[in-house]
């Protein structure tokens, strides 16, 4: 009963340092000041795309190059369910007379009820589209499976500038009600990282890594190789999703361009420096990438060298690949364990390291 316990512990101990952290953003908040809340609020948004990320990536060994076609997603779905409907007759006046009629712009007293309904119903759109991608996807392997989740992100981008009637094209999307602040997008950060973090201590999560080291020696003691990549891919497309809506409703204007090559090697360098398997390192990535970018952003305002924070963070990207291509964590994650083994007292004199008592 007590290892258990301890086991439990040791688990969840990332997530009571989260519960901290938490605390500490909320009296960021409270304290009004809208530079740092637009960083943190950012960070965040980060978190959630790099854990998706991680999960897809870094625990079944499927690098996607793709995933921010999902976030493109998510960003359009919300944003187009959101708008009111007098806003959404001028802006979008050639829209489907089904999609027309669909708003999600309910309040409950303070409480954005509708900007949480087009939340999901984005996400969970994102995952049909993930499951009948992956179908496919999934079975393949190494450079094919990157080439493949690179087209489908150049696919949804094509798609994006010439659906006018319901994206406006490639000119910006406007007029998006702004209802994400620091608690919207911290409780999905909480709920992003203890679902992945379960999953990987879960039977999927062993038989996703069992699969990435070997799948040869996997498929030979009975693992399925297909089920926990597709199950893998579609949980990440999801929160990949809701990360898109988060960023949707606190930018409030976009173009189909937001969502390209940029940002996808912004998310993928904070994974690799951060550690591709481990949920710790999908924290500690984003917090350093984003650490370092506005040290480098603020050198460069006072020195007028633009540029120098593009520099630096493809030289660390490399430096990470050379020297340590376990990122920062590697697949550990932050262990309580050592606390533990300094406050547990010795049961016996056995135990706390005497001879054990003889009976003559």
């Amino acid at each position: 009963m007590a290892q258990t316990l301890k086991s439990n512990v040791q688990r969840n101990g990332f997530l009571i340092l989260l519960a901290g952290l938490i605390v500490m953003i909320v009296g960021l908040e409270s304290s009004g000041s809208s530079l740092w809340q637009g960083i943190f609020i950012n960070l965040g948004m980060y978190i959630i795309l790099v854990v998706a990320l991680n999960l897809a990536n870094g625990f079944t060994g499927v690098f996607s190059l793709g995933h921010i076609g999902f976030m493109a997603l998510g960003a359009y779905i919300s944003a187009i369910l959101t708008l009111p409907l007098t806003q959404k007759h001028s802006y979008l006046p050639n829209l489907p007379k089904w999609l027309a009629t669909m708003h999600f712009d309910t309040m409950v007293g303070p409480f954005p009820l509708g900007f949480l309904l087009a939340t999901l119903v984005a996400g969970i759109i994102v995952m049909i589209v993930a499951f009948l991608v992956g179908g496919v996807l999934m079975r393949l392997s190494g450079s094919f499976v990157s080439v493949a989740t690179l087209g489908f992100l150049v696919i949804v981008r094509v798609i994006l500038i010439n659906s006018n009637d319901i994206t406006r094209g490639s000119r910006t999307f406007s007029n998006v009600t702004s209802y994400t602040d620091m608690w919207w997008v911290y409780v999905w950060v909480i709920i992003a990282l203890y679902v992945v973090w379960r999953i990987k201590f879960s039977a999927y999560g062993r038989a996703m890594f069992a699969q990435r080291e070997d799948t040869a020696a996997a498929e030979s003691v009975g693992i399925v190789i297909m089920r926990p990549r597709l199950l893998a891919f579609v949980i990440s497309a999801f929160f990949t999703a809701v990360a898109g809506a988060l960023w949707a409703h606190f930018l409030t204007s976009f173009s189909p361009n937001a969502f390209y090559f940029d940002i996808t090697f912004r998310v993928i360098t904070m994974l690799v420096v951060g550690g591709m398997g481990s949920v710790t390192g999908s924290v500690l990535g984003p917090i350093t990438i984003t650490v370092i970018a506005e040290v480098l952003r603020r050198f460069e305002d006072s020195t007028r060298l633009y540029g120098i924070s593009q520099i630096t963070l493809a030289l660390l990207f490399i430096f990470i690949i050379i020297f340590r291509p376990g990122g920062l964590m590697g697949e550990r994650e932050l262990d309580f364990g050592w606390f533990w083994r300094r406050k547990k007292p010795p049961t016996s004199a056995f135990e706390g390291g005497g001879e054990q008592p003889s009976n003559s």
